[in-house]
């Protein structure tokens, strides 16, 4: 039993990567480039060689990705690795069969070409957050954005953002490209960095909250054995009253206060409830603490053993 749901489990993680590479190969295939525009990562410079030299893009694409996904096996890990390959080869194939479908492309047109980018971006963004929730990526700077991400507390578009400044300037390189082109693959980025933080982000934020509640063991109880977190009960003392109270203390994810919240009103359609966004929590049932890399200081060549 347990070991059908687990390939249930993985089967769906397969169609769900699938989903993310076709919305992610769209943006391309049917905006940025029937638009001539170049936005960020390896597709980027794929896309820039594709303009410059005609040298098909899915072609590059699979061969620079090919080259950096031994970082992957190596750092990130043997799963990671396999749902990799697995999304490199169906971004491959989406590149190579896409444009033979005849699909109606998204042109610019006059007073409207500055949404060209945003549009498409956006469909990246979403494509790329799909990939990365289920352990898989799109390759190139997705794979040292995964790096970067695993050892420093920087956020994933962020590190998009400033890999991928040099690439989008490299079109200024195409014969016929001009300052605009360039403009709006910087558009593109930031507007791909912005909706990927917020999308990533999004789905990990939690909330700190603070139930004042007679019933405040009952609240617990539910927290620890139903919604399988922890709870701090703090001593307090209600200066009106002056008498003992039990105030709890709660982080959760952001998904899951609806639930807690219900439950509170439940138990206790009196007790005061107040929830506050925290932008991170580190521990158990949340993220790691990534401290990076330390390096091992030489010891002073002047110091001396007594």
């Amino acid at each position: 039993m347990a070991s059908t749901k687990k390939i249930l489990k993985n089967f769906w993680a397969y169609i769900v990567l699938t989903l993310g590479c076709l919305i992610y190969c769209s943006a391309w295939t049917q905006i940025f480039i029937p638009n001539g525009i170049v936005s960020g990562g390896i597709t980027g410079m794929c896309t820039v060689i594709q303009y410059g030299t005609g040298f098909p893009m899915y072609l590059s694409y699979g061969i620079i990705n090919a080259l950096l996904l031994i970082a992957a096996f190596i750092i990130l890990g043997k799963s990671f690795g396999i749902r990799t390959i697995y999304a490199l080869a169906m971004i491959t194939l989406f590149l190579d069969i896409l444009p033979y479908f005849n699909l109606p492309p998204l042109v610019l047109k006059e007073g409207n070409g500055i949404m060209i980018p945003i549009i498409a971006s956006l469909m990246e963004a979403v494509g790329i957050s799909i990939l990365l929730s289920y352990g898989g990526s799109s390759g190139g700077t997705d794979i040292i954005a995964m790096i970067v991400n695993k050892f420093w507390t920087i956020s994933l578009g962020r590190v998009y953002m400033i890999l991928d400044i040099v690439i989008i300037a490299s079109i200024m390189l195409v014969p016929g490209k001009t300052i605009d082109d360039m403009i709006y693959g910087y558009l593109a980025v930031i507007v791909f960095s912005l909706g990927l933080d917020y999308i990533m982000l999004g789905r990990k934020s939690s909330v700190q909250i603070i139930v004042f509640s007679e019933h405040y063991a009952e609240i617990a109880d539910y927290i620890n054995q139903k919604m399988d977190r922890g709870v701090t009960a703090l001593n307090a003392i209600g200066w009106y009253s002056q008498k003992d109270k039990k105030v709890l203390l709660i982080l959760v994810r952001r998904s899951e206060m609806n639930e807690l919240t219900d439950r509170i009103k439940k138990v206790d359609p009196k007790a005061f409830v107040a929830v506050t966004p925290v932008s991170s929590v580190y521990g158990e049932g949340f993220e790691e603490i990534k401290s990076g890399f330390r390096l091992k200081k030489k010891k002073d060549t002047d110091e001396r053993t007594v």
